[in-house]
């Protein structure tokens, strides 16, 4: 069954990064994405793009990482919806998804960046194997077409 397994956020704190964001129960979804979620890159670098409103990971990808030896745990990467029973190959772009209350459409993949970094287990001597090891397992971003509440374990259909 497709539903979400985490909802994340990350808080806007000085001199921090989007990630590692961590699990709220339910969240209220806008345009913009998540409230109460901040993202830098996001926010300056993409000057609030709506087509990186929120991004999208599969539990599926993080176990495929953790067989490797990346200790992966959800909302290390950022994601906004950690989502169990669709793999990231399965996602391209234009799908729309509700969830909740809400409907989202995927606009495209998200590329590894340096930023992953400040992850405990990457840091500065594994982040170039890293990011090839992430190279079409990022996730996906999506944009809010519309607005609504979503709670964990809530059901994902594509339309």
């Amino acid at each position: 069954m497709e539903k979400i397994h985490q909802i994340n956020v990350k808080p806007n704190r000085a001199n921090e990064h989007g990630i590692p964001k961590t699990s709220v129960i339910s969240a209220i979804l806008s345009k913009s994405g998540i409230e109460g979620d901040y993202n830098n890159y996001r926010t300056i670098k993409k000057d609030q793009n709506p087509d990186m409103a929120v991004l999208v990971y599969p539990i599926e990808t993080i176990h495929e990482l953790n067989d490797e030896g990346w200790p992966i745990m959800p909302g290390d990467m950022g994601e906004n919806f950690t989502i169990s029973g669709i793999p990231h190959s399965h996602f391209s772009p234009n799908q729309q998804y509700q969830i909740g209350e809400s409907l989202i459409e995927i606009s495209f993949e998200c590329d590894p960046c340096q930023n992953l970094s400040v992850l405990p287990y990457v840091g500065k001597t594994k982040i170039n194997e890293f990011i090839k090891t992430l190279m079409h397992r990022r996730g996906w971003y999506a944009r809010v077409l519309k607005e609504g509440l979503i709670v964990q374990n809530c059901i994902i259909k594509q339309i």
